[in-house]
């Protein structure tokens, strides 16, 4: 048996699974010789066994097609770019807004998203994930947000240094 690790921002994603039939999020807590047990992600926190047969994806895994450069973005870095947009929700309401109305939403976040392959179902999953996420999970926005926060910092450091040119003097002396 390994060690449970500490897991830090979007990799607690490898923790959070969605199992098909069910809806909502589930947490893996750990495998057992009939499935594997989760916890539901919600006020209830019921533990279940899902059998072997059952389909899970576990969201660390997930990506969503781009017609880019890349052929597909992580859904952690999809869920970042929700949270710089919108906040610690999404207030697009899943179960009345338009199919125009969720495209664009998608559109706003992941411009390059493709059409064809991403359906209007796909980006409900995505806001009720996130959404469920950011309540149940809000730790895993924030050593994300921080590491950010860090590269950005980081990059206006290196951008705001002065490139100094070496003189001959100095050259020579070297």
């Amino acid at each position: 048996m390994s060690e449970k690790v500490e897991s830090t921002g979007m990799d607690l994603l490898k923790e959070v699974a969605n199992v098909s039939g069910k809806g909502g999020l589930f947490r893996i807590l750990k495998p057992s010789r009939a499935g594997v047990i989760v916890e539901s992600l919600d006020e209830k926190r019921e533990k279940t066994l899902i059998g072997p047969t059952a389909r899970v994806s576990v969201l660390k895994d997930v990506s969503i097609f781009t017609d880019g450069a890349e052929e597909s973005v992580a859904l952690s870095d999809v869920f970042l770019k929700i949270r710089e947009i919108h906040g610690e929700e999404v207030t697009l309401a899943v179960k009345t807004s338009s199919d125009k109305e969720l495209i664009e939403f998608l559109a706003k976040v992941l411009p390059d998203f493709d059409r064809t392959k991403v359906y209007v179902s796909d980006i409900k999953k995505v806001i009720t994930w996130y959404n469920l996420l950011s309540k149940y999970i809000p730790e895993a926005f924030v050593a994300s947000e921080a590491a950010v926060e860090t590269e950005v910092a980081a990059e206006e450091e290196v951008a705001e240094e002065p490139v100094k040119k070496s003189t001959k003097k100095e050259k020579s002396k070297a």
